[in-house]
């Protein structure tokens, strides 16, 4: 693979050229692609030798030219003085205090005029002019050269052939073939009117036939509403019969059912209470609870009337007792 190499002339014009090598060194793409060396690059775009981007501005030195020592020791020693006096005076600089709370700083530009800020290398537009063109010349017409030689010949009058006696074929043609073409018009003429009468026929049959077929549909459709409105009238007569039987066959199962119905329901409301004497129903829910409630308490003051004396007599007897026994001793 030929590497490509960037080289400058003194017209700041790019050419490039690869190193010459032997052709019996090449090895196969696999080989080549494994065996590849550190530093060795198989594509273009990312070697580092090739030149991208605006190349006006840039000083690029050949790949053989080696870098002066003591050049890149004075360059970087500018660099290093340059960060040096930026952090100086970012030091002497008096800081922005800051933000107090819920506030934050934003930078903003405080010149008069605003500047676009940017990183691109400045450009200078430069053009020509050259002189206008004249006006072309007008193309003169091509005229190919004159080949051969000129010759003539005179025909007179009648030599060639005689119009009237020419003529009559192609008049006998044209007079047939005109006849033979209206005589085809005037059968195909009659044929399509025949057709036409022919058509006319049919078309009459097929509209009688096509009214005989509407006048008999129509009639089986007559007939076949007729058939179901009779057979809903015959179902309605039914269903009224078995209606009005049903309501008999009820009104005599309800005569009967209710017969004893009344005096059944009257002696089984009296005998659940519904039907009450309103002195006896005084008497039962207000007379007799009081009466109960009274001789309860009656009888439950006579009780502990009983249980008093009774806790008292037992008293008298014990004292009597401990005195007797003290009396005895």
């Amino acid at each position: 693979m030929a590497t490509v190499l960037p080289q400058q002339d003194n017209s700041n014009t790019y050419t490039f050229s690869s190193r010459p090598r032997a052709l019996q060194e090449r090895r196969k793409y696999r080989q080549e692609q494994q065996q590849c060396p550190a530093g060795y690059y198989g594509n273009i775009m990312y070697d580092r030798r090739v030149v991208r981007g605006n190349t006006y501005a840039q000083h690029t030195l050949p790949a053989t030219a080696q870098p002066d020592p003591i050049e890149i020791q004075r360059q970087h020693e500018i660099q290093r003085r340059a960060v040096a006096r930026r952090r100086a005076k970012a030091q002497q600089r008096t800081g922005t205090p800051h933000p107090v709370e819920g506030r934050i700083h934003t930078e903003v530009q405080t010149e008069l005029y605003l500047e676009e800020l940017s990183d691109r290398i400045e450009e200078v537009d430069v053009d020509t002019q050259t002189d206008a063109f004249l006006d072309k010349p007008q193309t003169p017409l091509f005229i190919p050269g004159k080949t051969g030689k000129d010759v003539a010949t005179q025909i007179e009058e009648g030599e060639l052939f005689d119009f009237d006696i020419e003529v009559k074929p192609l008049l006998e043609v044209l007079v047939g073939k005109t006849i033979e073409q209206a005589l085809l018009e005037v059968m195909e003429e009659e044929e399509l009117a025949h057709l036409r009468a022919l058509q006319r026929d049919f078309e009459e049959l097929r509209n009688a036939e096509l009214a005989e077929v509407q006048r008999m549909e129509e009639k089986e459709r007559r007939h076949r509403e007729e058939k179901k409105r009779r057979m809903a009238q015959q179902q309605e007569v039914l269903k009224k019969e078995k209606d009005t039987s049903d309501k008999i066959a009820a009104r005599a199962f309800a005569q009967t059912y209710l017969a004893d119905l009344i005096p059944t329901v009257f002696s089984t409301l009296r005998d659940n209470g519904y039907f009450y004497d309103p002195v006896e129903r005084d008497v039962e829910k207000v007379f007799l609870p009081w009466l109960m409630e009274e001789t309860k308490k009656s009888i439950e003051k006579r009780i502990l009337g009983r249980t008093m004396l009774d806790i008292i007599l037992r008293d008298v007897v014990n004292n009597r007792k401990q005195a007797f026994a003290k009396m005895k001793s």
